[in-house]
Formats: C-alpha cells, sequence, structure tokens
C-alpha cells in the first residue's frame, strides 16, 4: 500500500491533516439521524445511467445525423441521387457533416461545463461550425460550377442554422438535468480535510459531483459542515446507513502523508461494492480546462474498484435490451405454458418477486416463476435455502428448477436495467451458508455487486450452480464471480451466454 501511495501528491500548504483545520462550532459526537434523513433527500436515484460523458457522444452523433440528412436533402432537391451521381459531385455535400464535426471539436464546443453562460458556449458552435462550413464553400466555388456551389452553400447554411438551434437546446436541457442532479454521481467525503473543503468549493461551481454529505471518525475536530453540505457522522455511521446503496462513490480526503490513516480507512471501506477514491491534490486545478470528475475518477487514484468505461457500459446495455427482446419473443410460448401449469399445479401467484441485493448492494425485485408452495415472506427474505427433496418444492417447481425455466421472467428485470443478461446472480436478502449470513463469510463478497447481477455468469457455466451450504461452496462462488467482474467484456459475455444452455443441460440433476 506504501507503494502506492507515492503516486499521490500533497498539498503545498499542508502540515497535517488535524492541525490545519479551521475552528468550528459545537462538534458532534455521534451521527444525528436528522442530518442523515437530510441528506438522504440531497440523493438522486438513478436507474438508467446518465452522465455528461454520455450526453457528450449524443450530441457528437446528433451533429452528424443532422447534417447528413440536410446533405442528402438538398442533393436530392438539386436533382442528384447520392448512389448513381458521379463521386466529385457528391463530395462537396458529403464534406458538410465532416466539416461541422471536426469545426466543432476544435472550437471545443463539445466540452459540456455548467459553469460556462450559454451565450458563450453557442459563440464557440457559430466560431467552430461557421469557419469550416465557410472554408468548405470557398473551396467549392474555387473547384465547382456557381450553379452547383450555390446548391452547397444552401445546404451548408441550412446545416449551420440547425446544428445553432441543436446546441442551444441541449445545453439549456444540460444546465436543467444538472441543477436537477441527474448528471452527477452521488459521492460522500471521507475526512474532514482542507482537501474536503477544496474539492467542495470547486465542486460548488462546476456541480459535476452531487455531493451528499462528509464522514469523519474524528468528529470532535470536524466542523458541523463544510461549505455548505453537512459532516454526517463517523466511518461506522457511513456503513450502516442504509442509503449507501445509492451512493456511487466514497472519496477518501485525507492527505497521501498521513499513511496509517489512510490504510485504516482503506482497509475498512474496500468491503464495500462502491468505488473508492484517493482524492489527488487540487492545487493548480483550473476548471476552465480540466474536469473535476476527471481528477476524481483518475485510474491512479483508485483503491477500489475501478473507473466507468463508458464503451463498456453502453455497448453492454444495448446487447441486453435487444438479447433480452428476442429471448422473450422465441420464449414466449414456453413462458405461457409454464405459467399455466404452475397455476393447475398449486395454489398462489404464478411469479414470485423476491427481494434480492442488485448493483451497489441495492434492493431490487427479482421475477421468477414460483416453484414452492406459497409464502409471501420468503419475498421479503430467505428463511433458509433448498435441500435435497425439500417439500416446499412443488412438482412443477422440481422441473422448472431443474432446467433453469423459472428463471426466465429475470428478462423483465434485464429490460428495466435492474440485471444484465450475464453476471454474478443476485443473492437473497438474509441467505445463509452453515449458520451464517454470505456476506460475512469472504472478505471480498460485496465486490461481486461492482456489476449489475445476471440471470447466467461465469460462476454457473463452471458448476457454481444453485444454493451454497458451506463456507468453501461461498468462496468459490466468489471466486468465480470476482474472475469474470475483472475479465467482463462483451465477447467474454457472448461465449457465457452461448455456454449456459449446455451446462445447465448437462447439470440438470443438480436441486435448485
Amino acid at each position: 500500500m506504501a507503494e502506492g501511495l507515492t503516486h499521490f501528491s500533497v498539498p503545498a500548504n499542508s502540515n497535517s491533516v488535524e492541525d490545519t483545520l479551521p475552528p468550528h462550532p459545537a462538534p458532534k459526537a455521534s451521527a444525528d439521524r436528522a442530518s442523515l434523513t437530510e441528506a438522504a433527500e440531497r440523493i438522486h436515484p438513478r436507474h438508467h445511467a446518465m452522465n455528461r460523458p454520455l450526453l457528450r457522444e449524443v450530441l457528437k452523433s446528433a451533429d452528424l445525423v443532422l447534417a447528413s440528412f440536410v446533405a442528402w436533402l438538398a442533393l436530392h432537391v438539386a436533382g442528384y441521387e447520392l448512389l448513381s451521381a458521379p463521386v466529385s459531385t457528391v463530395l462537396p455535400f458529403v464534406m458538410i457533416p465532416v466539416a461541422i464535426s471536426l469545426g466543432l471539436r476544435n472550437a471545443d464546443a463539445y466540452r459540456l461545463s455548467y459553469s460556462r453562460p450559454v451565450t458563450q458556449q453557442v459563440m464557440r458552435v457559430c466560431l467552430g461550425a461557421g469557419l469550416a462550413l465557410i472554408t468548405l464553400t470557398f473551396l467549392t466555388s474555387l473547384l465547382y460550377p456557381a450553379q452547383q456551389t450555390r446548391w452547397v452553400m444552401g445546404a451548408a447554411y441550412l446545416a449551420f442554422a440547425f446544428t445553432i438551434v441543436l446546441h442551444a437546446h441541449l445545453v439549456v436541457l444540460f444546465k436543467i438535468l444538472t441543477r436537477q442532479g441527474a448528471l452527477s454521481e452521488n459521492v460522500v467525503l471521507v475526512g474532514a480535510t482542507p482537501n474536503a473543503r477544496r474539492l467542495l468549493q470547486r465542486n460548488h461551481d462546476t456541480r459535476e459531483l452531487n455531493i451528499v454529505g462528509v464522514f469523519d471518525d474524528r468528529l470532535s475536530r470536524a466542523p458541523v459542515s463544510m461549505a455548505g453540505v453537512p459532516v454526517l457522522g463517523r466511518l461506522d455511521d457511513l456503513m450502516n446507513w442504509d442509503r449507501l446503496p445509492d451512493i456511487d462513490r466514497i472519496i477518501v480526503t485525507v492527505t497521501s502523508d498521513a499513511r496509517v490513516r489512510v490504510r485504516q480507512l482503506i482497509d475498512r471501506l474496500r468491503v464495500l461494492p462502491q468505488r473508492v477514491v484517493l482524492l489527488l491534490d487540487l492545487e493548480g486545478f483550473d476548471p476552465e480546462t480540466e474536469s473535476l470528475a476527471r481528477i476524481a475518477q483518475s485510474p491512479a487514484a483508485y483503491v477500489s474498484g475501478a473507473p466507468d468505461n463508458l464503451r463498456r457500459a453502453v455497448i453492454k446495455r444495448m446487447a441486453d435490451l435487444v438479447f433480452a427482446s428476442l429471448m422473450l419473443a422465441v420464449f414466449s410460448p414456453v413462458i405461457l405454458l409454464t405459467a399455466l401449469a404452475i397455476k393447475l399445479d398449486s395454489r398462489g401467484p404464478v411469479f414470485f418477486r423476491q427481494k434480492r441485493h442488485g448493483f451497489n448492494n441495492q434492493i431490487i425485485r427479482v421475477w421468477k416463476f414460483r416453484s414452492m408452495l406459497h409464502n409471501p415472506k420468503a419475498e421479503e427474505r430467505m428463511s433458509h435455502q433448498t435441500v435435497h427433496k425439500d417439500p416446499r418444492v412443488t412438482r412443477v417447481g422440481r422441473f422448472i428448477r431443474a432446467t433453469s425455466l423459472d428463471e426466465l421472467p429475470q428478462l423483465i428485470n434485464v429490460l428495466t436495467g435492474e440485471m444484465s443478461l450475464v453476471g454474478p446472480r443476485p443473492h437473497a436478502i438474509g441467505m445463509t451458508a452453515e449458520d451464517a449470513e454470505v456476506q460475512g463469510l469472504v472478505s471480498d463478497y460485496a465486490h461481486r455487486h461492482r456489476v449489475k447481477p445476471g440471470i447466467t455468469g461465469w460462476a454457473q457455466i463452471n458448476g457454481s450452480r444453485g444454493p451454497v451450504h458451506s463456507r468453501e461452496e461461498v468462496r468459490e462462488r466468489v471466486r468465480l464471480d470476482m474472475e469474470y467482474v475483472n475479465r467482463a467484456s462483451f465477447w467474454f459475455d457472448l461465449f457465457i451466454l452461448f455456454a449456459t444452455a449446455p451446462c445447465l443441460l448437462g447439470d440438470w440433476r443438480r436441486q435448485r
């Protein structure tokens, strides 16, 4: 750990964390329930990923689509067909979206900043797109007849006007979403330090992070609030906070020279599924050229978890939507027949919606076909796992559990974004092994919740399927889940999907 800390710089004006804190009124001895409730209201629950990089990529794509449509329309009205016209004729029209894209990139028009005024953002769009299109039109006038130049000029003018309108509306939308917190991660700070104060002051202007509160074990030396953000309690209060699953990232703001304290904090925080970051020095930070969220998301700063991979997340979500929709269509007759068999076999509802741990330990309701005798309490918490020849399992239930048909309704969870097709299986709340809750048996257990749970996964195709009754089985399940988390990719997911059916057919006698 000491070697890792050498990556982090220390503020030039810092001597020690404790000595640099300013005077403050009436310190708290422990967490204030009212403060925690107030902080909970600052949390913005998000069921679907939405962030600034994604919004920026959407804007780039919208510019290309809009400019391409305008160019095609002008080409068509001019009497040319895109596929049959000579390349030399089509080329100036094709270059319109390219010119706009390059011009906007050079003008830094795609950097969405809350602190940048709307007029300044629109001016960048005007300069970037305008200069690029003027250059294109000028070159066209030198190389082409006057009539074609007029058509290109008209198309360029329309594309320019539509681009300005698009960006103006999106910038306004961006500022509204930022004020509402829809584009900001929910973050808590650990350590009421000068580093924390500087981060809070920067974030007050940029609003890149939704900082919910500050936690510090040394409450006797901590202020009641910092830059308007409350100091909520000790680290134990954070670990036991019922809204912790809604927190996206935990930033440790203790300076890196306090190595012993940093180690102690990180060792305690590692058991959480949230990403844990050691804050880098913010001295010399320039909000006009540097992203606060990017600084706090630096790969060198991560001590637990890893930075978000936007491209990977978008591809995985699109694959989930496409494959889940296709599977629902293909398996719809099987789903209907299974539902009918369950209804005729035993009393109770067809579906069973059990509370389980999802991404970041959030509680989700997982859809399943009911395979056991109706017990409403089991939907809230698992009393004990199934065993061989379990009398609670119905006749139809034994078949659908052996063939995993009971999992098909979880395609609904995939479509709503609570689950993925591939990932660690979501375990029920209160799940035990050897009379102890499974989450307390393995130190890395919570790390399996750093990705969305899946209908199938690497553990399932490697034989760790169904209930786990011993510590060794829990450790093996977690080991395989963590291997998936570290290796996750689109092609790895595809391999697991195709390997699932053969593995289930070869393991259909296993009790679930």
